[in-house]
């Protein structure tokens, strides 16, 4: 992967829905940053669906659009950040697992204040500063995946990318295009 990222970096998302920028501080998320860092420079994000949209929670994105991109990253996992900031409303968390280590590219959007999510050792990376009522319209119809809902499951996404959610979840807002735009 390629150096660390600066301290502090911006990055704009256009999206089916709209615009928003993201603002990412190294200092709270070290890896994370770097990892987002090395992501946007290379539009890993375009075309990727907002598959995971929970109101009053959060909208999740980062699989993704051809299967054989996402298999490559599901295994290039980042170490963990200690938590700094809280999960508050606007700002963006990597999305992990329960094992130690497991954060790659998926990241969420806080709704509203998930401090809740803090002690999970779900440590922000960065906030919202402009746009997040374009992050607050986000196509949230099919809500939560299995086992909890029935949006889309994870597991396809991986296996069938884009085709999957374009075919079973027509409605989801993407990204068309996500890049740096300050260091």
């Amino acid at each position: 992967m390629a150096a660390a990222a600066p301290e502090t970096f911006k990055v704009k998302f256009e999206t089916s829905k709209g615009d928003f920028v993201m603002e990412v501080h190294r200092p709270w998320s070290p890896h994370g940053a770097d990892r987002l860092y090395y992501l946007a420079n290379n539009r890993f994000y375009e075309g990727v669906r907002f598959f995971r949209v929970i109101n009053g929670f959060m909208a999740q994105f980062g699989y993704h659009g051809d299967p054989e991109v996402s298999a490559v990253w599901s295994e290039k996992n980042i170490p963990d950040d200690p938590v700094v900031q809280s999960n508050k409303r606007g700002y963006v968390t990597y999305a992990k697992s329960a094992m130690p280590n497991s954060r790659s590219t998926q990241l969420f959007i806080n709704f509203n204040d998930n401090s809740f999510l803090d002690n999970q050792g779900f440590s922000p990376v960065g906030k919202i500063i402009e746009g997040m009522e374009v992050v607050d319209q986000l196509y949230a119809g099919y809500g939560d995946g299995p086992p909890r809902g029935s949006g889309p499951n994870q597991q396809n996404i991986r296996l069938q990318g884009n085709k999957f959610l374009i075919d079973n979840f027509p409605k989801l807002d993407y990204i068309k295009k996500a890049y740096l735009i300050s260091e």
